[in-house]
Protein backbone atom coordinates (compact mmCIF):
# COMPACT_ATOMS: atom_id res chain seq x y z
CA UNK A 1 0.00 0.00 0.00
CA UNK A 2 2.90 2.71 0.67
CA UNK A 3 4.72 1.73 -2.67
CA UNK A 4 1.22 2.64 -4.27
CA UNK A 5 0.52 6.06 -2.35
CA UNK A 6 4.19 6.92 -3.05
CA UNK A 7 3.49 5.66 -6.84
CA UNK A 8 0.67 7.81 -7.09
CA UNK A 9 2.34 10.61 -5.42
CA UNK A 10 5.42 10.62 -7.81
CA UNK A 11 2.72 10.81 -10.65
CA UNK A 12 0.77 13.52 -9.12
CA UNK A 13 4.21 15.67 -8.51
CA UNK A 14 5.41 15.11 -11.85
CA UNK A 15 1.96 16.05 -13.31
CA UNK A 16 1.99 19.13 -11.36
CA UNK A 17 5.21 19.94 -12.42
CA UNK A 18 4.34 19.29 -16.01
CA UNK A 19 1.75 21.66 -15.95
CA UNK A 20 3.79 24.58 -14.13
CA UNK A 21 6.22 24.02 -17.11
CA UNK A 22 3.52 24.28 -19.50
CA UNK A 23 2.03 27.15 -17.66
CA UNK A 24 5.80 29.57 -17.50
CA UNK A 25 6.52 28.36 -21.11
CA UNK A 26 2.68 30.14 -22.18
CA UNK A 27 4.07 33.18 -20.25
CA UNK A 28 7.40 33.49 -21.62
CA UNK A 29 5.43 33.32 -24.74
CA UNK A 30 3.54 35.94 -24.02
CA UNK A 31 5.91 37.98 -22.76
CA UNK A 32 8.24 37.71 -26.01
CA UNK A 33 5.22 38.75 -28.08
CA UNK A 34 5.03 42.28 -25.57
CA UNK A 35 8.19 42.90 -26.15
CA UNK A 36 8.00 42.71 -30.22
CA UNK A 37 4.56 44.73 -29.69
CA UNK A 38 7.05 46.90 -28.12
CA UNK A 39 9.26 47.37 -31.31
CA UNK A 40 6.19 47.73 -33.38
CA UNK A 41 4.42 50.45 -31.55
CA UNK A 42 8.04 52.40 -31.52
CA UNK A 43 7.99 51.57 -35.32
CA UNK A 44 4.71 52.87 -36.20
CA UNK A 45 5.34 55.64 -34.13
CA UNK A 46 8.47 56.56 -36.19
CA UNK A 47 6.88 55.86 -39.56
CA UNK A 48 4.71 59.35 -39.58
CA UNK A 49 7.65 61.53 -39.49
CA UNK A 50 9.95 59.19 -41.66
CA UNK A 51 6.88 59.77 -44.58
CA UNK A 52 6.55 63.77 -43.11
CA UNK A 53 10.54 64.53 -43.96
CA UNK A 54 10.50 62.41 -46.99
CA UNK A 55 7.36 63.45 -48.52
CA UNK A 56 8.13 66.72 -49.91
CA UNK A 57 11.02 66.06 -52.02
CA UNK A 58 10.03 62.18 -53.16
CA UNK A 59 7.25 63.89 -55.21
CA UNK A 60 7.35 61.38 -58.07
CA UNK A 61 7.21 58.42 -55.30
CA UNK A 62 3.90 58.97 -54.69
CA UNK A 63 2.80 55.03 -54.34
CA UNK A 64 5.94 54.17 -52.45
CA UNK A 65 5.15 56.56 -49.48
CA UNK A 66 1.30 55.40 -50.02
CA UNK A 67 2.24 51.96 -49.64
CA UNK A 68 3.95 52.64 -46.61
CA UNK A 69 1.19 54.25 -44.97
CA UNK A 70 -1.26 52.12 -46.30
CA UNK A 71 0.66 49.27 -44.89
CA UNK A 72 1.42 50.81 -41.47
CA UNK A 73 -2.32 51.40 -41.42
CA UNK A 74 -3.02 47.63 -41.29
CA UNK A 75 -0.10 46.71 -38.79
CA UNK A 76 -1.50 49.08 -36.08
CA UNK A 77 -5.55 47.77 -36.86
CA UNK A 78 -4.24 43.68 -36.66
CA UNK A 79 -6.73 42.37 -34.38
CA UNK A 80 -4.49 39.25 -34.27
CA UNK A 81 -1.22 37.54 -33.94
CA UNK A 82 -1.52 35.91 -36.97
CA UNK A 83 -2.89 39.22 -38.70
CA UNK A 84 -0.18 41.49 -36.96
CA UNK A 85 2.32 39.22 -38.08
CA UNK A 86 1.80 39.37 -41.84
CA UNK A 87 0.93 42.87 -41.84
CA UNK A 88 3.77 43.58 -40.31
CA UNK A 89 6.07 41.79 -42.72
CA UNK A 90 3.91 43.99 -45.28
CA UNK A 91 5.09 46.89 -43.41
CA UNK A 92 8.47 45.66 -43.24
CA UNK A 93 8.91 45.47 -47.03
CA UNK A 94 7.23 48.80 -47.83
CA UNK A 95 10.14 50.17 -45.32
CA UNK A 96 12.84 48.40 -47.27
CA UNK A 97 11.17 49.68 -50.62
CA UNK A 98 11.12 53.23 -48.99
CA UNK A 99 14.50 53.19 -47.74
CA UNK A 100 15.72 52.12 -51.42
CA UNK A 101 13.85 54.50 -53.07
CA UNK A 102 15.70 57.08 -50.47
CA UNK A 103 19.40 56.35 -51.98
CA UNK A 104 18.48 57.67 -54.98
CA UNK A 105 17.52 61.15 -53.95
CA UNK A 106 20.60 62.88 -52.85
CA UNK A 107 18.62 65.60 -51.10
CA UNK A 108 17.51 62.93 -49.07
CA UNK A 109 20.67 61.14 -48.00
CA UNK A 110 21.92 64.27 -47.14
CA UNK A 111 19.27 65.81 -44.94
CA UNK A 112 19.93 65.45 -41.44
CA UNK A 113 16.24 64.66 -39.53
CA UNK A 114 15.63 61.80 -42.42
CA UNK A 115 19.01 60.09 -41.63
CA UNK A 116 18.25 60.43 -38.08
CA UNK A 117 14.96 58.79 -38.47
CA UNK A 118 16.16 56.23 -40.95
CA UNK A 119 18.81 55.20 -38.22
CA UNK A 120 16.26 54.98 -35.72
CA UNK A 121 13.96 52.97 -37.75
CA UNK A 122 16.72 50.37 -38.46
CA UNK A 123 17.67 49.91 -35.59
CA UNK A 124 14.33 49.23 -34.16
CA UNK A 125 14.08 46.98 -36.92
CA UNK A 126 17.16 45.28 -35.61
CA UNK A 127 15.23 45.27 -32.31
CA UNK A 128 12.67 43.65 -33.84
CA UNK A 129 14.14 40.72 -35.33
CA UNK A 130 16.13 40.32 -31.93
CA UNK A 131 12.69 40.11 -30.22
CA UNK A 132 11.04 37.69 -32.95
CA UNK A 133 13.85 35.41 -32.66
CA UNK A 134 13.86 35.45 -28.92
CA UNK A 135 9.84 34.84 -29.51
CA UNK A 136 10.36 31.72 -31.99
CA UNK A 137 13.01 30.50 -29.34
CA UNK A 138 10.16 29.97 -26.49
CA UNK A 139 7.42 29.93 -29.08
CA UNK A 140 9.26 26.41 -30.10
CA UNK A 141 10.20 25.52 -26.43
CA UNK A 142 6.49 25.70 -26.10
CA UNK A 143 4.77 23.97 -28.77
CA UNK A 144 7.77 21.23 -28.51
CA UNK A 145 6.57 20.50 -24.33
CA UNK A 146 3.08 20.38 -25.51
CA UNK A 147 3.85 17.43 -28.18
CA UNK A 148 6.44 15.57 -26.02
CA UNK A 149 4.43 12.53 -24.75
CA UNK A 150 3.92 12.18 -21.70
CA UNK A 151 3.74 16.55 -21.12
CA UNK A 152 1.50 16.06 -24.12
CA UNK A 153 -1.02 14.70 -22.09
CA UNK A 154 -1.10 17.17 -19.80
CA UNK A 155 -1.45 19.98 -22.36
CA UNK A 156 -4.21 18.29 -24.47
CA UNK A 157 -5.74 17.64 -20.45
CA UNK A 158 -5.72 21.64 -19.74
CA UNK A 159 -5.99 22.86 -23.39
CA UNK A 160 -2.77 24.62 -23.59
CA UNK A 161 -2.60 25.75 -27.73
CA UNK A 162 0.19 25.74 -29.93
CA UNK A 163 1.37 29.04 -30.93
CA UNK A 164 2.25 30.71 -34.11
CA UNK A 165 6.15 31.12 -35.52
CA UNK A 166 7.20 34.28 -37.38
CA UNK A 167 8.67 33.09 -40.79
CA UNK A 168 9.55 35.10 -43.48
CA UNK A 169 7.46 35.20 -46.60
CA UNK A 170 8.96 34.58 -50.29
CA UNK A 171 8.69 38.17 -50.93
CA UNK A 172 10.77 39.01 -47.45
CA UNK A 173 13.51 36.73 -49.07
CA UNK A 174 13.20 39.03 -52.84
CA UNK A 175 15.82 41.99 -53.26
CA UNK A 176 13.28 44.81 -53.37
CA UNK A 177 13.21 46.02 -57.36
CA UNK A 178 13.22 49.98 -57.95
CA UNK A 179 12.39 50.88 -61.19
CA UNK A 180 13.21 55.03 -61.46
CA UNK A 181 12.83 55.16 -65.30
CA UNK A 182 10.02 57.05 -64.91
CA UNK A 183 11.53 59.84 -62.84
CA UNK A 184 12.16 63.59 -64.32
CA UNK A 185 15.70 64.28 -63.92
CA UNK A 186 16.03 67.98 -62.18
Amino acid sequence: MTVFLLLVAAVVAWGVWTYNRLVALRNQVQNAWKQIDVQIKRRHDMIPNLVAAVKGAMEFERDTLERVVAARTRAVAAPSVQESMAAEGELSRALRQLFAVVENYPTLRANENVLKLQEELTTTENQLGFARQFYNDVAMRFNTQQEVFPASAIARQFGFQRVELFAAGDDDRAVPQVDLSLRQSR
